[in-house]
């Protein structure tokens, strides 16, 4: 869907990196490892954003760190448009309705670092939780977005991006 709209595979793997989380950060050298793509395909998609507006440059150690630009009036609905595009918000929706009592929703893994990696693993923590549904629901979801999905049941340590915390603004999503 968003592939074919944004044709460079580059620019598409670097808005899922800096816009999936608002904390994930990277230089040039480390993401043309990352992404294992030339450091002049990675330059020239991050001199556009850059120049855009969309992310913005900082320098630590002798790098210039790029991240994306919260302030910008887009930084949102960017971030809304390539969490629909990884079909995170289609599948919170559906284990909040169905699932069980759900404490917390996050994200977690390669997804959670802003790499595309083609595996969505999910955490999920709650009580009376309905495994067997969210199987079954991991199941539809891959088919429908052509990527794995993993669901965690038992609290993980690692980077992760909280989708929904029940704890947090009596159930509303947490802003990522």
């Amino acid at each position: 869907m968003l592939d074919s709209l944004i044709t460079s595979k580059t620019r598409l793997k670097l808005l899922i990196k800096f816009f999936v989380s608002a904390d994930n950060k990277g230089h040039l050298r480390g993401l043309a490892d990352e992404f294992q793509e030339s450091t002049n395909s990675i330059r020239k998609e991050l001199n556009q954003l850059s120049e855009a507006g969309y992310l913005e440059k900082s320098t630590a150690k002798n790098k210039i760190l790029y991240r994306a630009n919260t302030r910008h009036s887009l930084f949102r609905p960017l971030q809304k448009l390539i969490h629909a595009y990884l079909g995170l918000d289609e599948i919170v929706d559906n284990i909040l309705q169905k699932a069980g009592d759900i404490q917390e929703v996050s994200l977690i893994g390669d997804y959670a670092e802003g790499l595309d990696s083609g595996r969505i693993d999910l955490l999920i923590l709650g009580e009376n939780i309905n495994q067997a549904y969210l199987l079954q629901l991991a199941d539809k979801v891959r088919e429908r977005l052509k990527k794995e999905i993993v669901i965690n049941f038992e609290d993980v340590v690692g980077h992760r991006i909280v989708l929904f915390d029940n704890n947090k603004g009596e159930g509303k999503r947490s802003k990522t």
